[in-house]
């Protein structure tokens, strides 16, 4: 059934002026399978925009709006930060990914991706699957992140927790001296496709976790996991894992989870995860650097999953997307030792390499500016 929304929060806002500082915005309306859905192309000095879509049930088409400009934006930063050549796009679907979802759904919103001819690639992302994106595919070529027997790169969430953990280590490594895992306390905020692969893998090399999520089935799994390790994970109430005693809080759910309140209640020692915009505004890295927490910019942490899409684009390598996740690393050590030479915040630090890599690449056109033929054409 096609998802009720609030149509009348349009109309208070002025469009220009909010979508100010992106390129080009598109609301897509298809009647007869309910999609309603809006793609963000916020910058393509690195080449086409480059981002998931989301399938979330948005209160009204406002805040569907705010989240892809936010999204989208961050998307530039993320392929800036990851040495890639796409520029930073998002796209958001109106609806319930439990009860909006059609295969029909998803080839109108394939025809829409198809119709910015090659400006635009998008795949799986929050409330999306990889076989949703499959229905897409039957429609345009501008498509990636999708199953192996498809001729895609499989999974992106595997590399997305990939490079989380190597963020995490490069975290250690910066604050107690050892990158070492292992006997450290971890919270967890998110248990999907990201977040749960995180937890697996901490709890395998010895690490304590605290964790939550508003899935019961997902407490459950974790739970279950839990009697292999005794006494190593503790369930939380959702607002409560940002009170609770830990070294490194892990946010792996929505954005904007990093605000005056929140802040406040942390009693961490850091901050690395692979929710996009953590950081309700961007002066929010101030306030939790004024508070001696160390942030690692979630663009940069969560790129594993960004690597490997954008590296399909080029004929799928796993060998070549673990190469560059591994970057992830030496990236956020750089960001750490930067922020603390200049005295800024490490947001700061790393918008700063980005606009750095955007003002040297203005002007140069990439292989997918000028080759506008994906190596999937047999898909059509």
């Amino acid at each position: 059934m096609k998802q009720q929304i609030d149509q009348s929060a349009v109309k208070s806002i002025d469009i220009f002026e909010k979508i100010s500082g992106h390129e080009q915005v598109v609301f897509c309306n298809d009647p007869s399978t309910g999609l309603q859905a809006i793609i963000a192309i916020h910058n393509t000095t690195l080449g086409p925009a480059l981002g998931g879509t989301r399938m979330y049930p948005y209160a009204n088409v406002e805040e569907a709006l705010e989240d892809v400009l936010r999204l989208s934006e961050g998307m530039t930063y993320k392929c800036a930060a990851a040495d890639i050549d796409f520029g930073g796009g998002k796209g958001v679907i109106i609806g319930d990914p439990k009860t909006n979802k059609s295969p029909a759904l998803f080839r109108a919103y394939g025809q829409f991706v198809d119709s910015l001819n090659g400006r635009f690639y998008t795949g799986t992302d929050m409330g999306t699957t990889m076989d949703d994106f499959v229905q897409a595919s039957k429609e345009t070529n501008f498509i990636n992140g999708i199953p192996e027997e498809f001729g895609g790169g499989g999974d992106s969430s595997v590399p997305t927790a990939e490079g989380v953990l190597y963020g995490l280590k490069a975290t250690n490594e910066y604050l107690f001296g050892n990158e070492t895992l292992a006997g450290k306390t971890y919270a967890i905020q998110g248990l999907g496709k990201v977040g749960f692969k995180v937890a697996e893998q901490l709890l395998q090399v010895g690490a304590h976790i605290i964790v939550t999520d508003i899935s019961e089935e997902a407490i459950t799994a974790i739970r279950e996991k839990a009697t292999n390790y005794p006494g190593m994970v503790t369930v939380v109430e959702l607002d409560d894992i940002y009170e609770v005693d830990a070294d490194i809080f892990i946010p792996c759910a929505m954005g904007g989870i990093l605000n005056d309140e929140t802040i406040e209640k942390l009693k961490v020692k850091a901050v690395v995860g692979s929710a996009n915009n953590q950081l309700k505004e961007d002066f929010h890295a101030k306030a939790l650097h004024d508070k001696g927490i160390l942030y690692a910019p979630d663009y940069i942490v969560n790129a594993g999953g960004l690597i490997q899409v954008a590296d399909e684009l080029y004929g799928a390598n796993k060998a070549r997307v673990l190469l560059k996740t591994k970057a992830i690393y030496q990236s956020i050590l750089a960001i750490y030792h930067q922020s603390e030479l200049d005295a800024i915040t490490t947001l700061e630090a790393a918008n700063r390499k980005c606009q750095q890599r955007l003002e040297e690449q203005q002007g140069r056109n990439n292989f997918f500016k000028r080759e506008k033929s994906p190596k999937w054409t047999f898909y059509k």
